[in-house]
């Protein structure tokens, strides 16, 4: 489909039904500025203004999506080509369409992660509530980009995706905890003991020692089991 030729015969057309862009613009009820676009090549009407379209120009469809007057002897395979392409056309558009809804979900959901990490304090756990959240929110958007694949291709890239994504909030806690001194957000089981505190997340464990004292430290170790009692004693190393 050649949008350029296309919208020079639009031009060409509206020229001879002695309209202007405003007045083709008004019957069809867009704006003159997308009348113009469609001209200058740089996009196509929508499908549902074609039958309007070709009215108001005394056209047929086939001659839009031809660009030109099809001639009487080539019109059945003209008609049929211009079907392909429009066929194709309509699937491209759905295409963009979907790719962006899904990339606004991305986008989203990826800024719901971080919003969630900075504002809610390391303890809370609406921080890694709204963190998973955020990455069941962007994996919509990736399923959409793998609507094409096979459904089993598909749901590897979605899962893949998914864990790569926690795997990733996981990390970032992790250099949180060393670097800036806090807190896992993903612990699963929590032990407290008058001044420790122990956080069992899946891949380390961390000891709080001295909680609230200028000498407060975060240790992290091995997976290991730890109670009350003995991470006092941990402390006291």
């Amino acid at each position: 489909m050649n949008q350029e030729k296309i919208g020079k015969f639009i031009a060409e057309c509206r020229k001879k039904e002695n309209m202007t862009q405003q007045e083709l613009a008004e019957k069809l009820n867009v704006s003159d500025r997308t009348v113009g676009n469609w001209e200058n090549g740089r996009n196509m009407p929508d499908l549902s203004l074609f039958t309007p379209l070709c009215k108001e120009l005394h056209i047929s469809l086939n001659d839009l999506m031809s660009g030109e007057k099809v001639k009487e002897k080539e019109y059945h395979e003209r008609l049929e080509e211009n079907m392909i392409h429009t066929i194709d056309y309509t699937n491209q558009k759905i295409e963009k369409k979907n790719n962006l809804i899904g990339l606004i979900f991305i986008v989203f959901g990826v800024l719901i992660a971080i919003t969630a990490v900075a504002i809610f304090p390391s303890e809370s756990s609406w921080g890694s509530i709204y963190s998973i959240f955020g990455g069941i929110v962007s994996l919509i958007g990736v399923s959409r980009f793998t609507k094409r694949l096979t459904h089993g291709k598909r749901l590897i890239c979605n899962f893949g995706y998914f864990v790569l994504f926690v795997l990733v909030l996981i990390a970032i806690d992790y250099i949180s905890v060393i670097n800036i001194h806090q807190a896992p957000r993903f612990s699963i089981v929590k032990v407290s003991g008058d001044k420790a505190v122990y956080y069992d997340t899946p891949f380390y464990d961390v000891i709080r020692c001295h909680v609230n004292e200028d000498h407060e430290t975060f240790k992290v170790i091995k997976n290991q089991k730890y109670n009350s009692d003995n991470i006092e004693r941990f402390c006291k190393r």
